[in-house]
């Protein structure tokens, strides 16, 4: 089912190099929406990477503001900046009706990005994960075609689930950068010092702050799944990435919450079996 990268569009080949898990989840969406799928993953890409390219906050406040104007420009029928990924993703926005606040949320939430000050405490931490990881999600479902209540909502857990999964498994890298996105109080309560993060090291006093990340994840989940009676099974490929955060979480679970064991980082192998087998039943 894994294309050739030669079959793929820039968008295709942009995610799937890059953010190789919603490539997989893509690759379940009907063939008459994906290319519109991989131009949404491919934004995002675009606008979650801007932290990692500019060496200051106000090239970066530029940059997010190139992509406001372009999403402007898309919902007052006018002539798109050229780039790869803008002329697809205006022609999808355009033929599908996706919603521009969702758009317009994505690019703000990346704001937060330019900042390396860490959250507060795990509610922020969470709504943070709700502002990058939500819209995506229902934006995903528009472009299947579903919009209703049940199912938006469902987008929301699924979106926080999958981007809390996807800031532990990130600690890492932001480590050796010195910057964290652990919560404060959660380190303070627990005695896990900053120090030890940036060395690379899981201390006992870190692994407790990541189980109570992964918890907050896992309970998104349940809500989401509790949720599947009253959920078209049209919105399934939109929400697949529900299973890979049960994947992601469920090796930092094997490995004692520590997010700095190799495993965690690695691409799971298992990854296309799970979710087709979850597409096949309609599951998530």
């Amino acid at each position: 089912m894994v294309k050739a990268a030669t079959d793929l569009s820039y968008c295709g080949r942009e995610v799937r190099k890059y953010d190789n898990d919603h490539f997989l989840a893509g690759l379940f969406t009907p063939a008459d929406r994906r290319e519109a799928t991989f131009a949404l993953y491919a934004f995002n890409l675009e606008i979650a990477k801007t932290r990692e390219v500019v060496s200051e906050p106000i090239l970066g406040q530029m940059r997010l503001q190139f992509w406001r104007d372009g999403i402007e420009a898309v919902y007052e029928d006018g002539p798109v900046p050229r780039h790869e990924v803008m002329e697809p993703l205006a022609q999808a926005a355009r033929g599908l009706g996706l919603s521009r606040a969702l758009f317009d949320r994505l690019i703000d939430a990346r704001e937060a990005d330019l900042d390396d000050t860490p959250p507060a405490d795990l509610t922020c931490l969470v709504n943070y994960a709700e502002v990058t990881g939500a819209p995506l999600v229902q934006l995903a479902l528009e472009i299947v075609g579903v919009r209703d209540a049940a199912a938006m909502t469902a987008a929301r857990h699924v979106g926080i689930a999958y981007a809390l999964s996807g800031i532990l498994r990130a600690v890492p890298f932001l480590a050796r950068q010195h910057r964290q996105r652990l919560p404060d109080d959660l380190m303070q309560r627990h005695g896990a010092g900053s120090e030890d993060l940036f060395a690379g090291r899981s201390t006992p006093q870190l692994r407790p702050v990541v189980g109570e990340i992964a918890e907050v994840a896992r309970k998104h989940l349940a809500e989401a799944r509790a949720l599947r009676r009253e959920v078209p099974k049209a919105a399934v490929p939109a929400l697949l990435p529900a299973t890979l955060a049960d994947l992601h979480l469920g090796v930092i679970a094997r490995e004692d919450n520590d997010v700095f064991a190799p495993r965690v980082m690695l691409a799971n192998p298992f990854r296309q079996l799970r979710l087709g087998w979850a597409a096949m039943r309609g599951r998530y």
